[in-house]
């Protein structure tokens, strides 16, 4: 019987995975997944990460053994000898996968491929990450887009969606299949146990990804495009880290929502499977610069003098302890939960690197630790956009004022009021800036400033006007 090793990645689920259909299609299945973080350097998953995948795995596993299957768990430091062993062990002449886009990969996918491609060894690639794909999306002039209206408008006039595969019916067994590591062995579990707040926000797996989406489209989507910028609200999806995890694919998140809608674009389907388009750009985007993961895409914005120390205040702000409450909010619920909500994670950039002229590149590193989205592709676009070097981005003198922000996207205060609870207790009128409040309305709600609650880490007008300096002396560099 022909037997094919399904190599997993981001791709942790048994629906829509065109390298397990396949797989399956053809005879026996071998499913593999090898953690090798060494071959990814730099972007080997976070803490925040490690946590959710390894329970992602674990579902997984669990999923494959109701089918008569086990997951094949290596941990490695090069995936290439792993898949040496288990095809020997195996005798699998197949070895099947969904495309990978992180940068680091390419040359690794390449060099297996050309290997078992010399032996004999039938080696298939699919796609499914993206609705897109990124060599094939261009302007007319066949350039990659770096804007992303046009980008997007150019998607849905050539891209058709497929429609998602169902998992396959049956996973039949090799006669030898490898012994796997018990998941433990990855030891991606904190040794110190700070995950309870994970714990009780997230359930993880296809299942749990599936059953987030059909409460949202049943509750969220038609009001998305008024609702989804209030952090104070259970407005939006919070599918990105299943989707990172490849737990939904966005072929089904996009074909479940038009299903939904019964194939009407209403002004909350638009703005929903927009944002599905904004992950597709950063992918385009990474795709044709990968260096962006380091350097900003604008490289003028090479010279911009931040500062790349790990100072007090930097410090400060990722503790959620700048005395800006829509800031510590964000950096608080992103420590105690493992994800920000996206107006938050701007108005928190926006603090660190205009009003601190903090690097982009910390705060990015940051995120990529303590999220369980970290994304390679969207958490650097969306860096590089509130800082103003990136594609498409907002320009650097936009710089987000936390208080209006907060007034104006959690009107009533209950987003700070649940992440800062020291001051719960404040009138909303003073909750955005606590610093305005007179002293006996501070002292009626039990807030001390310099004590219970910071003193801002710098004053919101002088921190922007000494930025927009900054950049105005930048800008007049020979």
């Amino acid at each position: 019987m022909k037997t094919t090793v399904v190599w997993f990645h981001n791709d942790l689920r048994l629906s829509d995975n065109p390298a397990l259909y396949e797989a399956a299609r053809r005879g026996a299945v071998v499913p593999v997944y090898i953690y090798a973080p060494e071959e990814l350097g730099k972007r080997a998953p976070g803490g925040a990460r490690q946590w959710w995948l390894h329970h992602a795995l674990q579902a997984l596993d669990q999923s494959l053994r109701e089918r008569g299957l086990y997951l094949v768990i290596r941990r490695a430091a090069q995936s290439l000898p792993v898949l040496e062993q288990i095809l020997t062990e195996t005798g699998a002449d197949a070895l099947y996968w969904n495309t990978h886009y992180e940068p680091q990969l390419w040359e690794r996918d390449e060099r297996i491929r050309k290997t078992f491609q010399q032996r004999g060894i039938e080696v298939r690639e699919f796609t499914s990450y993206l609705l897109h794909d990124p060599d094939a999306v261009r302007t007319d002039s066949g350039q990659p887009y770096g804007v992303f209206t046009p980008f997007w408008k150019r998607v849905l006039q050539v891209v058709k969606v497929p429609e998602p595969l169902p998992a396959p019916e049956t996973l039949r067994a090799p006669k030898a299949i490898p012994i796997s590591e018990p998941l433990e062995a990855l030891e991606l579990l904190p040794k110190i146990d700070w995950a309870a707040g994970f714990r009780e926000t997230w359930r993880v797996g296809e299942a749990a990804a599936h059953q987030r989406l059909e409460w949202f489209l049943r509750n969220a989507v038609e009001d998305y495009h008024t609702l989804r910028d209030r952090p104070d609200l259970d407005a939006t999806s919070r599918l990105s880290p299943h989707l990172h995890h490849g737990e939904i694919s966005p072929r089904q998140i996009w074909h479940a929502t038009l299903r939904h809608s019964k194939g009407k674009w209403t002004k909350g389907v638009e703005h929903f499977l927009r944002e599905l388009g904004w992950r597709e750009f950063g992918y385009h985007i990474l795709y044709h610069h990968p260096y962006t993961q380091e350097r900003a895409l604008r490289r003028e914005f090479d010279t911009f003098p931040w500062t790349e120390v790990e100072t007090p205040a930097y410090k400060a702000w990722t503790k959620g302890r700048t005395g800006i409450p829509m800031v510590d909010a964000g950096m608080r619920q992103l420590w105690r939960i493992g994800w920000m909500h996206n107006r938050t994670r701007m108005i928190v950039a926006s603090w660190l690197t205009k009003n601190l002229l903090i690097h982009w590149r910390l705060g990015e590193a940051w995120f990529w630790d303590t999220l369980v989205d970290a994304d390679p592709a969207s958490n650097v676009l969306g860096w590089q956009w509130t800082a103003g070097c990136g594609a498409d981005a907002a320009p650097y003198f936009r710089i987000f004022n936390p208080v209006i922000q907060g007034r104006k996207f959690d009107p009533d205060g209950t987003y700070v009021r649940q992440w800062v609870p020291e001051l719960a207790n404040l009138p909303t009128q003073y909750i955005h800036a606590p610093w305005e409040a007179p002293e006996s309305v501070l002292k009626q709600a039990g807030v001390e400033l310099g004590k219970t609650y910071p003193y801002p880490q710098e004053p919101l007008d002088k921190s922007r006007d000494r930025a927009l300096e900054m950049l105005e002396r930048w800008a007049k560099r020979p």
